[in-house]
């Protein structure tokens, strides 16, 4: 019998607007390289439902991708079926740029319900604390609470009380430019939970903000400033080698 790991398919879709896809597809597949098993497939959107249903698990790193509603309950269905998926940062936004301010469109309901959330709004760019929910929990147990300089998703949840906490963050205020910005009420914000689902679970982490110089065509040409926020963290690769052995099944 052989002792060498057996072969793992995976599926990474990254693209989106306003976000240095490259930047953070490079990342995100240079940890998936530190698996020699794990062969994966790369792609911009979800039309490819059927490699998508055939891969062990599912990576996502956008911003305002909208699948088709087939291809949504595709995803749903996937998930059901005991697919795991690990959700990162604008996964769960899409934006309409309106006379009041940037809109949330209730046009992915079936992504957002499968995901857990959506994306409402954020507050500009400023350090936060990030705070373990469940200190015991193999994805975040030991990894201390730490500051970053990320942008702050403020989220509509679904089904909030079948969610697993794993970090949250703190934040009452105004979310300036978006539609829905008087967040003065608010408090606890999950940063990373876990959404079970049928067989399978999404495993979602709102951190991971990056844009480069070129990023926010057509709005400008050229964005004075490089943003990496959470990538510049040790923390946050530590979340993300964790999420990627959960992806694997060696780390529950």
């Amino acid at each position: 019998m052989s002792d060498k790991p057996e072969r793992v398919d995976g599926y990474l879709v990254a693209a989106g607007r306003y976000h240095d896809i490259d930047f953070a597809r490079r990342e995100l597949l240079g940890l998936c390289a530190e698996h020699d098993e794990l062969r994966m497939q790369v792609a911009a959107d979800f039309r490819d439902a059927e490699a998508i249903g055939a891969s062990r698990f599912l990576i996502t790193y956008t911003c305002d991708v909208r699948p088709s509603q087939q291809e949504q309950e595709a995803l749903k269905r996937y998930v059901e079926g005991g697919g795991r998926w690990l959700a990162l940062h604008g996964t769960n936004a899409v934006l309409d740029f309106t006379a009041k301010g940037v809109a949330a469109p209730r046009v992915i309901d079936t992504l957002a319900f499968t995901l857990g959330s959506q994306f409402l709004a954020h507050p500009p760019i400023q350090p936060y604390k990030v705070e373990s929910c469940a200190p015991d929990h193999p994805l975040v147990a030991g990894v201390p609470d730490f500051e970053t300089d990320d942008e702050l998703y403020l989220c509509e949840m679904h089904e909030p009380e079948k969610l697993v906490p794993l970090l949250k963050t703190h934040y009452r205020g105004d979310a300036a430019g978006f539609v829905r910005s008087d967040w003065s009420e608010a408090d606890e914000h999950l940063v990373m939970y876990l959404r079970p689902l049928g067989e399978g679970a999404v495993l979602y982490n709102t951190l991971g903000h990056c844009r480069g110089h070129y990023d926010m065509r057509p709005a400008m040409d050229y964005y004075p400033k490089v943003e990496r926020c959470s990538w510049e963290k040790p923390e946050y690769y530590e979340l993300l080698r964790r999420s990627l052995r959960w992806c694997l099944g060696t780390l529950e």
